[in-house]
């Protein structure tokens, strides 16, 4: 029994050694962790044009609301409702023959004074010569004089009178003011209209060019002068006054408007004031009433630092947050203040400087403080590739192969 125990014990001795052997060759041996690799960014400054979209609606650029001025009965309506029409182009004819009739009867009351005063002038002439000779006295002579004057003040009226006449005449021929579309008609032949009317006989409207009137903050106002003044942005000349449409289904209008001029007045219910800009409409695709959106630039920033948004994250705080690796390889935190989205880029106001390298791939796996491997984001994508599908060796065909 001793001797059993004995071997036991050596036995369990000789096991141990072994083991602590095996873990003294190993350990040596073993390898020390590597840095983990990222995909970095390196970002630059660069020059870009800042531009907002305002919401607004088109509205005609010339509007001219058909009255009659004169009252009378419309004999024919001579245009195609919905159609274009032409300055000056006949639209209503209203029944002339009253308004002839009122013409006639001032040109003979013209002529009529017209004939009274060559014989009341030829007195007056008579009685200046014989007031000379001392043939008539004074008061016979001032008679004749006042007399003609009065005839020459009637031919005066009577002349008014025929202009009169003849300008109503010429308003019962209702023409078009301006060029536009013309809409539908309020009245039809045979309609008793009445001069200056509050309902008006139709209404043109000129849709090339159209206005898109927008809307803008007064507050948007404000940021931008001191941009502006700040020189942080800065104008870029009359191609800063063009303007893109969006129209209402998504699509981008094809031709460019240009802003006209901003209201100076802000509306006290909506803190807003008013673009108007005039868009060339030869189609028209543009209608009035239309809603759009306006890409409008704000100005020129020559210095802006766009990060990605894929590097991009919040902290518990909200607030949003990068990691970027320094010289050293070291990974560092930092927290942006972001101006805007620009496509798949955020405008950073601070927080970044040029040159600095921003960790698109891999943030879940670093911390502040680790030393980490910065590789281009080109050359990650690449590595990650070639190690989700390793090479495959074709097999040698053995004697049992067919």
């Amino acid at each position: 029994m001793k001797i059993g125990t004995m071997y036991i014990a050596a036995v369990g001795m000789l096991s141990v050694g072994l083991i602590l052997a095996g873990c003294d060759r190993t350990s040596p041996s073993q390898p020390h962790a590597s840095a983990p690799e990222v995909g970095a960014v390196t970002v630059s400054t660069r020059s870009i044009v800042l531009t907002t979209e305002l919401p607004g609606r088109a509205s005609p650029y010339r509007v001219a609301e058909i009255r009659p001025q004169v009252s009378g009965l419309v004999q024919k309506r001579l245009f195609t409702e919905g159609s274009d029409v032409q300055a000056g182009q006949m639209l209503y004819q209203i029944d002339p023959a009253p308004f002839q009739a009122a013409l006639d009867t001032a040109e003979a009351s013209l002529r009529k004074a017209e004939a009274q005063l060559f014989s009341v002038r030829l007195r007056a002439e008579r009685y200046r010569e014989l007031l000379a000779d001392k043939a008539i006295s004074r008061q016979e002579y001032d008679d004749a004089a006042a007399a003609e004057k009065q005839a020459r003040a009637e031919i005066a009226f009577w002349k008014a009178h025929v202009e009169t006449a003849r300008i109503n005449l010429g308003y019962t021929r209702v023409t078009a003011p301006i060029s536009g579309r013309i809409g539908r008609s309020n009245v039809t032949d045979g309609a008793i209209v009445t001069a200056y009317q509050s309902l008006s006989l139709a209404t043109i409207q000129q849709l090339d060019p159209i206005y898109v009137d927008v809307s803008q903050s007064s507050a948007e106002f404000l940021w931008l002068r001191r941009s502006l003044d700040a020189g942080q942005l800065s104008r870029d000349g009359d191609d800063g006054r063009k303007v893109r449409l969006i129209l209402e289904d998504g699509t981008a209008y094809p031709l460019e408007g240009t802003l006209q001029f901003a209201d100076i007045t802000v509306d006290p219910t909506t803190g807003s004031f008013i673009l108007r800009i005039v868009v060339p409409n030869p189609d028209p695709l543009l209608l009035p009433g239309m809603f759009v959106r306006a890409v409008v630039q704000e100005g020129v920033a020559h210095q802006a630092i766009l990060a990605p948004q894929q590097g991009v994250s919040r902290n518990p705080k909200g607030e949003p947050v990068t990691w970027v690796v320094d010289e050293a390889g070291t990974v560092q935190q930092r927290v942006l203040v972001l101006d805007r989205a620009i496509e798949d880029h955020w405008l950073v106001t601070s927080g970044l400087s040029a040159g600095e390298r921003v960790i698109v791939e891999g943030m879940q796996r670093v911390r502040p403080g680790m030393t980490v491997k910065a590789v281009s984001l080109e050359e990650t994508r690449t590595n990650a590739e070639r190690s989700a599908s390793p090479d495959i060796q074709p097999r040698e065909r053995g004697e049992g192969d067919v």
